[in-house]
């Protein structure tokens, strides 16, 4: 939620209001929407070209290994789908288009904090690898958070301004306080501890005359949060004096909390307050109000959701999940973060929110190529609403469900009605999806990314579902991609198997030497890119890239994952394969790069090779004439000066090839290439 000014009203206070301490040897509940926001807006890492998972994977291990040094063991709540009620859509649109314009921005070169789109699912990975305790809520946390931190009387991390509402009895400590970078040794110990702020109720309400704690739900409330913002309010300011003439906006935030702070801190309890502000309001407005008011101040109370039990015994009921009556199987796996908020939002609102990356914004939003993948997501979907519960298969199934899409149009938001895509019978039942066999369940996916089974059998099984998204992108891009696009994404997708060549301890020596120089490599390319200008065509299409990705991932999630679930961390690194692409579509070749490390050279072609087995040749893309002349002619030229080496180095090239089974990278046309460069493209 939020509470609007009062982060920074605290903050201007914090003397009055925090006390100092040196955490270790705890529990602590961490607000994981807050978390992931912070690390990847803290760091200094790339915003403008879709993400480096790769980076935020590493300041995710550098945090939670900062915890365990201090032996606070650490749960992370994670905010699920939007509230079933709906109440706070207004927020979320205003929201959506103050992303746009940051992307914008962003796009232009200019400043701005904007979520790459797989940042959440990266950060979901990462924490089962470090085998960090954790749950998604089915809506927002904040309730069930609060509850779970008082019924283990434990401080939470957080940066919602709400925390200061809730009675916390071990209170919260503000992520921006939360100094995990620089542990001190406790004097006299051999022992790590966290310095961070932690802020008191107790000291808050004592500052305002000693103030009932139960007032402060309706100081929320009658703040404003981003569940209730009522005009007619105003009219109750003006008379009580708690509105500011102060030109500046924050000064006028912070004058009308503490205005209201110190007329509420008058009254002994919420209802002589309230009666007290609504006689301000009409006659006819009052009752209106008031019960909108009490509603509002409900979202403080403890939470029926008991996530001790999830963490304790696996076992998660949500009254909101239990009155859509969802299948057990699909209530579970979304407080095991094993399906997506998107899937929440579907399921509760048939509405669902594509998020704006940094695209060109003359283009029609880069989620419109995976259209045909969330159609696919809906059909299953759609028979799980209670309203359908009673309605006759065959009936259903020819009266597929609308669902609204909240989507970026030009350069602001709109809503777009999409149907489900009407499938074979055997998907109908939600609840029984658990009970097909592998082979239904894969030949569903596969025939909507447009992939023929066989296809992916070759490619290590961590690269099949990538492999697939991009035969899928391939063939509904408008305009095609160029080769030096699907090269450099290829070449990004080699980073997961260079870090385990470079990590395993089994490894030949030769083996992680080629791996190691050529990671060298792709850090010169990332550290080059970050300085040059955004080529809004290119970030377009790979923007378009990670909506397939996202929404085959999603659908995989859905099916039960019949392939397996790709690393995302080392998937995509964007300043590297948009750094990629700059250098392929010049005189730099994969063969170049790749040369160094046989292994990752023989990977490349295996995950080339898929994908002109699986797209038609109208699809693929082949290198320009300009980039085949020119290389030619940089190969003569490089010849020249290497002519007391040719022979050896024919027969070296004849070695690795026996070796490895390397098959061609580049184009056909080219001296000494095979056939294995597509044929035809735009």
């Amino acid at each position: 939620m939020g509470i609007r000014g009062l982060t920074s009203y605290v903050e201007d206070h914090s003397s009055q209001f925090f006390v100092d301490l040196k955490l270790r040897d705890t529990k602590i509940i961490i607000d994981g929407f807050a978390l992931f926001h912070r690390l990847c807006f803290d760091s200094n890492l790339d915003l403008r070209h879709g993400g480096d998972y790769d980076s935020f994977t590493e300041v995710i291990e550098r945090f939670f290994e900062s915890l365990f040094a201090c032996n606070i063991h650490p749960y992370v709540v994670l905010d699920g789908g939007c509230d079933i009620s709906d109440k706070k859509l207004l927020t979320l649109k205003d929201r959506a288009r103050e992303k746009i314009q940051v992307a914008h921005s962003l796009s232009g070169g200019g400043r701005g904090n904007l979520l790459p789109l797989l940042i959440r699912e990266v950060f979901i990975q990462v924490l089962n690898k470090l085998h960090v305790d954790f749950v998604q809520c089915f809506s927002e946390a904040d309730r069930d958070i609060m509850t779970l931190a008082n019924h283990w009387n434990c401080p939470v991390l957080t940066m919602d301004s709400d925390f200061c509402i809730f009675d916390l009895k071990a209170g919260f400590c503000p992520l921006n306080g939360f100094q995990w970078r620089t542990l001190t040794m406790i004097k006299d110990t051999h022992h790590y501890c966290i310095p961070t702020r932690c802020f008191s109720v107790e000291r808050f309400c004592s500052h305002f005359n000693h103030m009932n704690k139960d007032l402060l739900p309706l100081f929320a409330v009658l703040c404003g949060n981003d569940y209730i913002s009522l005009p007619a309010l105003d009219a109750v300011f003006s008379r009580l004096s708690v509105s500011s003439a102060t030109p500046n906006t924050k000064g006028r935030k912070h004058q009308r909390i503490l205005g209201l702070l110190n007329w509420l801190s008058h009254f002994d309890d919420p209802t002589e307050a309230l009666d007290s502000a609504l006689k301000y309001l009409k006659v006819n407005d009052r009752e209106v109000v008031r019960e909108l008011l009490w509603a509002s101040m409900e979202e403080y109370q403890q939470s029926p959701v008991k996530l001790q039990d999830f963490f304790q015994h696996g076992t998660y009921v949500s009254p909101y999940a239990t009155k859509l009556g969802l299948p057990e199987w699909i209530h579970l796996a979304l407080a095991k973060g094993q399906l997506s908020p998107f899937v929440c939002d579907a399921l509760s609102l048939q509405r669902t929110i594509l998020h704006t990356q940094v695209e060109n914004m003359q283009c029609p939003s880069a989620h419109s190529i995976s259209l045909p993948i969330r159609k696919v997501i809906y059909g299953l979907l759609q028979n799980s609403s209670p309203n359908l519960n009673n309605v006759p298969q065959s009936r259903v199934s020819k009266q597929p469900v609308a669902f609204s899409e909240l989507k970026r149009v030009d350069k602001n938001i709109a809503t777009v009605v999409t149907h489900a895509a009407k499938l074979p019978p055997d998907y109908w039942e939600l609840g029984r999806l658990i009970e097909l066999p592998l082979s239904k369940r894969q030949v569903l996916l596969l025939e909507t990314l447009k992939v023929k089974e066989g296809i992916l059998d070759p490619i290590p099984s961590s690269l099949k579902l990538p492999v697939a998204v991009t035969c899928f992108w391939l063939q509904s891009l408008q305009p095609r991609a160029k080769l030096y696009h699907v090269q450099a994404l290829l070449v990004g997708m080699l980073c997961g198997q260079l870090h385990k060549m470079t990590s395993e301890p089994d490894n030949e020596e030769l083996q992680v030497d080629g791996a190691k120089l050529l990671c060298d490599q792709f850090l010169k390319v990332k550290e080059i890119k970050v300085q040059k200008r955004l080529d809004l065509d290119t970030a377009h299409i790979f923007c378009q890239w990670q909506c397939c990705l996202q929404m085959g991932f999603y659908l995989n999630q859905l099916l039960l994952t019949p392939l397996p679930e790709p690393d995302l961390t080392w998937l995509y690194s964007g300043t590297l394969v948009h750094g990629l692409s700059q250098e392929f579509s010049t005189s730099s070749s994969v063969e170049n790069l790749l040369s160094v490390c046989p292994e990752a050279r023989q990977l490349y072609n295996q995950l080339f090779h898929a994908l002109k087995s699986a797209v038609p040749a109208e699809f693929l893309p082949q290198k320009s004439k300009a980039k085949k002349k020119k290389q030619k002619k940089n190969a003569v030229s490089l010849s020249k000066h290497r002519v007391g080496i040719a022979l050896d180095t024919k027969s070296l090239h004849h070695h690795v090839s026996n070796r490895f089974g390397v098959l061609t990278l580049d184009d056909p046309e080219d001296p000494g290439q095979g056939s294995d460069c597509p044929s035809q493209g735009s």
